[in-house]
């Protein structure tokens, strides 16, 4: 492939309450749920496009994964896996979750079980970011996680590139060439940072149209660090196909923080905050897969776009289709906006956003609006979701503030 595609989801609320189990060989496991925003226990998308909370079924089928497992037992609390790729496969029916207990685990794996619309399948972090997924001694795999399922949810775990061993090195984060998945709330750094920069591409999120995908929701992740500096070829979130962009942290990537391309088309991307990278946010088509429309019925509303080398950019192919309202679009040091087809932006705001703690260098900036910011109820309903990026309401009553985080 020559990029990447990454598209957004949407959050829902879900109440799940695990208890304790002990494997055949070690300490107790805790599988309890926990660093999660504080209105649920978990953050759980149920289909694309939803924008209320629905609480996250029981499914029929349950795998669990810890450090302390064994990838020759069972797989239940009592006697849990001890890899991802062990519990892949043994997933091979709709309606199925696998908790996964704090540690580290090897990526390079695949996930191609399909759920349904009415019996998903989910991978659940237990602990928010704390299920870790680094490379493996030996990679024989360019994917951290290379997803080609249906209807699955990946939520809630840290995918970290940064420690480089043999073999393959990833220029992939978490993929999906899948119909209907959610990626979310994930946090995704330090990958493909040592790759040659060439038209084989990376991206830290990528939902592509290549396997005839559609339908892809990425939400509330956090992304950074990706690809050499400057390579147009490495992107954060790369998507290829239709779905959601919604309330993303995106930062210091080798080429733009959100693009479309290939076959994209029918994408909301909403409330993001993107900075630090080479574009902001690319809406275009272009080497196309299965059609030549170009990228058309983009909504691109309420996301801030600040302090990269270029803002908001179309390319390649796009439609007339397209709309852009209340963004913030500032410092960007070439230009701020670059639309086609006599398209206009609407609502824009051409300030600084006042963040709470902003540094380009700093590990984890705070991308919070302080209290003087004007993102604060600057933004539109239209197609945001009920929360921001840490659950916290989008509302009338609160008001609607651009970017990923609520003041």
């Amino acid at each position: 492939m020559k990029k990447q595609a990454t598209i957004a989801l949407n959050a829902v609320a879900t109440a799940v309450v695990l208890a304790f189990s002990v494997t055949a060989h070690a300490a107790p496991t805790s599988f309890a749920l926990s660093g999660y925003d504080a209105s649920s226990n978990l953050t759980v998308n149920t289909g694309s496009n939803a924008t209320t909370p629905a609480t996250t079924p029981a499914t029929t089928y349950n795998y669990y994964v810890s450090p302390t497992g064994s990838d020759t037992a069972a797989g239940t609390k009592a006697a849990p896996f001890k890899t991802l790729a062990r519990a892949a496969k043994a997933v091979t029916k709709a309606g199925t979750t696998v908790f996964v207990a704090p540690g580290t685990y090897d990526g390079g794996f695949k996930t191609t079980a399909n759920g349904t619309a009415a019996a998903r399948i989910y991978w659940v972090s237990t602990t928010k970011w704390g299920a870790k997924i680094v490379p493996p001694a030996n990679s024989t795999n360019k994917n951290a996680w290379d997803n080609r399922g249906n209807y699955v949810s990946i939520i809630g775990f840290e995918v970290d590139g940064s420690k480089v061993r043999s073999g393959t090195k990833w220029t992939l984060g978490i993929y999906t060439g899948g119909s209907y998945n959610v990626i979310e709330g994930n946090h995704v750094h330090h990958t493909a940072t040592t790759i040659p920069c060439n038209s084989a591409g990376g991206s830290a999120i990528g939902v592509d149209s290549y396997y005839k995908g559609v339908m892809t929701d990425v939400v509330g992740n956090v992304v950074h660090d990706i690809g050499p500096a400057g390579c147009t070829y490495v992107q954060g979130i790369y998507v290829s196909t239709s779905g959601t962009i919604k309330n993303n942290v995106v930062y210091r990537v080798g080429s733009a923080a959100i693009h479309l391309w290939h076959d994209a088309t029918n994408v909301k991307i909403i409330n993001n905050t993107v900075s630090s990278s080479v574009f902001g946010i690319i809406v275009g088509g272009g080497d196309f897969y299965f059609t030549s429309a170009g990228a058309n019925n983009v909504a691109v509303y309420n996301n801030v776009v600040y302090d990269n080398k270029y803002g908001i950019s179309e390319q390649g192919k796009t439609g007339t289709g397209n709309s852009y309202k209340n963004n913030l679009v500032y410092k960007n040091t070439t230009y701020d906006w670059q639309l086609r087809n006599g398209l206009k932006h609407t609502g824009t705001i051409s300030s600084d956003p006042l963040l709470a703690g902003y540094s380009r260098t700093a590990a984890m900036p705070n991308f919070k609006p302080s209290t003087s910011s004007p993102v604060i109820g600057r933004g539109i309903a239209t197609y945001a979701l009920p929360t921001d990026i840490d659950g916290k309401p989008r509302n009338a009553s609160t008001g609607y503030d651009i970017g990923a985080y609520q003041h």
